[in-house]
């Protein structure tokens, strides 16, 4: 086992680790960054040294990885991915993995599954889950960025598309392409140039003031490429802990403060006006009551995803459960910090029939475990940012390639979300 320093998409230092088998057969984990983070994720491990890319160095996280975690685990079978995850786990001793850096954790968890479906001559999404047959999930593509993504005057972090008319994952994501285009021509031709300069996940970051604007101009793009609200449905993440003030428990948006009532009304209103299909932290990261009102008046249509709600952590979710705050979730590995804790994840939101979306970070590598981890536990989304810049095009070119590996054995999760 060998874990080093390497970059992540925005050129910040994240961890790689490498495990060889006995019988040779190799695993890789490298693991992204959040800049829109929950505070209840596990810890990201960083050695706070300004003369080492100003602070953000993760060599502490590196050396436990060879020192303290590899010794550990030689000699043990990669095929025990839940124990040697829970051995990983009493080794660092803590509720938050504050010892040893989930990034630490992560990266020997990701390179041992993978490890593992190598020894097994099988690709890491039948090695996770083997079925029959597969589902591929619709490529939920983050086109105009906001909030902490970008520098304009957005309060809403993400304006997504989503294909669901299509008859298959390639074509889902030949339309969501299709409309990334058309929308660069709608905002070049609006706003001048500098609007199609791109965020972290590739998204556009045009100079914005409101968010029907930038609804309007994806309506618009959808309209110029010569599809409807029927093959193309729309998402937003609003990451409304990043507009949310703490002291007068109100959210500014679009120029306006709102309370919690009010926020709802604006989210239904905009519901009621734009064929949006998914609502994701549509309220701050403890807001269970918040959530659930608006999962019990809007649910039934939009699919309202707990992210910061929920940070892949299974007592939080059991909380979401018990309170009915959702009728969906996001996953990202790296919020919890093991292969074992997010499938843990996975399995009790699927036993409430919540929809699954398995997600990137917008600090993201050129690792396409997400893509398996997608097609595996059969996720309604894959939610990897715009079809642009190499980190997100990585994972949907894997889903191209796993989709022509299954053939006739895939289906594509589409209107079925309906």
């Amino acid at each position: 086992m060998n874990s080093r320093q390497v970059l992540d998409s925005r050129g910040n230092p994240t961890v790689e680790t490498d495990i060889v088998l006995r019988a040779g057969a190799f695993g890789r984990g490298t693991v992204p960054s959040g800049a829109s983070t929950g505070i209840h994720e596990a810890l990201e491990l960083r050695d706070d040294k300004k003369s080492l890319y100003d602070g953000k160095s993760v060599l502490k996280a590196v050396a436990n990885v060879n020192k303290q975690i590899g010794p550990k685990l030689l000699g043990r079978s990669s095929l025990e991915q839940e124990s040697l995850d829970i051995l990983m786990l009493k080794l660092d001793g803590t509720r938050n993995k504050s010892n040893l850096g989930s990034n630490a954790i992560l990266s020997v968890s990701m390179a041992v599954a993978r490890a593992a479906a190598a020894s097994q001559s099988l690709p890491l999404y039948r090695y996770l889950v083997k079925r029959k047959k597969y589902r591929l999930p619709v490529p939920m593509m983050n086109v105009i960025n906001g909030g902490k993504h970008a520098g304009n005057n957005l309060a809403v972090q993400e304006f997504l598309i989503e294909p669901i008319g299509a008859k298959s994952y390639v074509e889902g994501l030949r339309l969501g392409v299709e409309v990334y285009h058309s929308l660069k021509k709608v905002l070049k031709e609006k706003y001048g140039a500098a609007a199609i300069n791109v965020g972290d996940e590739g998204g556009y970051a045009p100079p914005l003031e409101k968010t029907t604007d930038a609804l309007d101009a994806v309506m618009t793009a959808i309209r110029n490429a010569g599809f409807n609200e029927t093959m193309i449905k729309l998402g937003l993440d609003a990451a409304s802990s990043s507009f949310y003030d703490q002291k007068t428990l109100s959210y500014t948006i679009d120029g306006r403060t709102m309370n919690a009532g009010e926020l709802a009304d604006y989210y239904e209103n905009l519901t009621n006006t734009y064929p949006i299909l998914t609502l994701e932290d549509p309220f701050s990261e403890e807001s269970f009551e918040d959530s659930a009102k608006i999962t019990a008046r809007l649910g039934k249509k939009v699919k309202i995803i707990g992210d910061d709600l929920y940070v892949t952590n299974a007592a939080r979710i059991t909380k979401g459960i018990e309170t009915k705050a959702t009728n969906a979730i996001l996953i990202k590995l790296n919020q919890i910090g093991s292969v074992t804790e997010t499938m843990e994840a996975i399995k009790l939101a699927k036993e409430q029939r919540w929809g699954i979306t398995i997600s990137h970070r917008s600090g993201e590598t050129e690792d396409t475990f997400i893509a398996h981890l997608a097609t595996a536990v059969e996720s309604q989304f894959i939610k990897a940012g715009a079809p642009a810049r190499g980190e997100r095009t990585a994972k949907y070119n894997e889903l191209i390639r796993i989709a022509e590996e299954l053939g006739p054995e895939a289906s594509y999760a589409g209107t079925s979300l309906l």
